[in-house]
């Protein structure tokens, strides 16, 4: 890619805009960032030490009366304000990345999607774990028919979290579209939908276990998807021993993973996409086998199966895909219809918790 970069405006410069969107925006070719949005003092402050160079704006109003200046928003903002805000920027001709959920419901993002493409432009749903370490690994495995065929995926996001942190995610208002369904249960879904396909049918177990907690804290949903392949997955902040991450059983063999990606803890940390970027440890990487004898079996614990090497995490390959789609007429990375998708599950999940029944979808 040559030429002038796209400048992009940011809103929102808390958890996601400070440690995932600037950074990765900044590290990518065809993108600068130009603009971030925050009233927080604190927050310019911070955004203007990490990028001198940046423009400061303290409302989204701010941002859109200079649109012309602009080449792609990107909406890192409460979960609340994703709908509103991506519809502002589409009808001010701007293409959009939206940090996932897209939406509260998946009506909402289909209205979004259509929008986007009476428009003729590019929105694009931030689901950044589909560059995970251990998600891109098991693809590898798949593609080269290491496991047989799938029966069962297993996927843990689980947190050691028994003190409320506050803030909306936390909140139990139906308007925050706060919990752990909606948060990491949109990283876990997508990434089964992905691997495996649409859902035919959604299980749910949702509960609130922390005392003052309002939103669900500790969730289990389970996906039949149409090709037969069963999803388990499995979102806590009340996890006081974590599970593997991901455990796929197959007719062939089967994949075990512990541990996180370890690209997030890096950009909290200050580092910053570059040589040996998403790159973990030997002892970090998974196993693949099909265990001992029919009668006993081996876990990757006490060394069942054969180490399989990870491949390095690649979040900066998410915005590479975005400048490409924008600059050479690339695909999309991630749609909104399938983020829209993802939010069928998630609502089917929590009519499934609610009312203790099974969904067909």
């Amino acid at each position: 890619m040559t030429g002038t970069p796209l400048r992009v405006g940011l809103v929102g410069y808390g958890l996601a805009g400070s440690v995932f969107h600037a950074p990765l925006i900044a590290a990518t070719e065809g993108l600068a960032l130009d603009t971030v949005v925050t009233s927080n003092p604190e927050r310019q402050q911070q955004a203007r030490a990490e990028f001198p160079d940046v423009r400061l704006a303290a409302s989204p109003d701010e941002l859109f009366d200079r649109a012309a200046e602009l080449d792609l928003i990107v909406i890192a903002s409460p979960n609340k304000t994703h709908v509103p805000l991506a519809a502002t920027a589409l009808k001010a001709g701007l293409p959009v990345v939206v940090d996932k959920p897209v939406a509260g419901t998946a009506a909402e993002a289909r209205e979004l999607a259509a929008l986007a493409e009476e428009r003729g432009l590019l929105l694009s749903v931030f689901q950044n774990r589909r560059w995970d370490n251990d998600f891109l690994t098991l693809r590898k495995l798949l593609s080269e028919g290491e496991l047989g065929d799938v029966l069962r995926f297993e996927s843990r996001f689980e947190r050691w979290r028994p003190q409320l942190k506050g803030g909306w995610r936390e909140s139990g208002d139906p308007a925050e579209i706060g919990g752990l369904l909606y948060d990491l249960g949109s990283h876990v879904v997508d990434q089964a939908l992905a691997l495996f396909g649409p859902a035919a049918s959604v299980y749910a177990e949702s509960d609130i276990r922390r005392p003052g907690a309002e939103a669900d804290d500790d969730t289990f949903i389970a996906i039949t998807h149409t090709g037969g392949v069963r999803s388990h997955l499995y979102v806590s902040a009340t996890t006081a021993q974590l599970g593997p991450r991901f455990r796929v059983l197959g007719s062939a063999a089967g994949y075990v993973k512990y541990g996180l990606d370890p690209q997030e803890a890096a950009l909290r940390d200050g580092l910053r996409p570059g040589p040996g970027w998403g790159v973990e440890p030997e002892s970090q990487w998974g196993r693949v086998g099909a265990g001992g004898p029919p009668s006993g079996g081996e876990s990757p614990v006490t060394g069942g199966g054969r180490p399989e090497p990870t491949l390095p995490g690649d979040y900066p390959a998410y915005y590479a895909a975005v400048a490409k789609a924008l600059l050479e007429g690339g695909p999309n990375p991630v749609t909104a219809l399938e983020a829209a998708a993802a939010l069928d599950v998630l609502e089917a999940a929590r009519r499934s918790a609610r009312e203790k029944v099974t969904v067909t979808l």
